[in-house]
């Protein structure tokens, strides 16, 4: 059952629109969806909002401390509210996905993200869900900080924007602790094919 979902980005109007900023773009999204608004919260170092879904507290958070210190901010409104690492959902920016798909995992290493290396660090634990938003990967390690650090085309965009919508559908089942129902409709990237219509039979 997720009860803190939360978009790592970086603050700041220069890289709003920036490709590590994925994250940001869902918790964006999601709020829309909940029909609410992230507002400044200096105890959490973030832009937070809090909801209630079936009578259960929920929260949203954008970390404002950088990519590198995503952890000071999740880990201090975790450790509040008594929010265990199996209870919270980060979403984020991933290489080593297409544009078009995101996937769902719980657990693993930070492979090099800077905002998960911090996460782990200060939950001390890295068994929390992530929700991994396929950006594409340049081709060459020495131009990774340029690639995520730049607005993707158009096309790509609107691919992300694609497969950030089937993982925002997946989030009752995410609040409800379904996480395989939650897996199949984040992963699916096709409707599924109509089964053939059978002859009707004689009377």
């Amino acid at each position: 059952m997720i009860k803190l979902f939360v978009g790592l980005g970086n603050p700041g109007p220069e890289y709003e629109a920036t490709r590590h900023n994925a994250g940001f773009w869902w918790i964006d999204a999601l709020a829309h969806e909940l029909k609410t608004s992230l507002q400044p919260d200096k105890s959490y170092y973030g832009l937070v909002a809090r909801v209630a879904v079936d009578g259960e507290p929920r929260w949203l958070l954008k970390p404002q401390t950088f990519m590198n210190l995503s952890g000071k901010s999740v880990g201090a409104l975790a450790r509040f509210f008594k929010i265990q690492p199996s209870e919270i959902l980060v979403v984020h920016d991933e290489l080593d996905i297409i544009p078009s798909q995101a996937k769902l995992k719980l657990g693993g290493s930070h492979a090099g993200h800077n905002g998960l290396r911090d996460i782990h660090a200060q939950l001390g634990s890295p068994d929390y869900w992530r929700l991994r938003i396929g950006i594409g990967h340049p081709g060459a390690r020495d131009e990774v900080l340029n690639w995520v650090l730049k607005k993707p085309s158009a096309d790509h965009r609107t691919a992300i924007d694609d497969s950030m919508t089937r993982a925002i559908l997946a989030v009752p089942a995410l609040m409800a602790g379904d996480m395989d129902k939650a897996t199949m409709a984040i992963h699916t990237t096709k409707p599924p094919r109509p089964k053939p219509v059978r002859p009707s039979e004689p009377v």
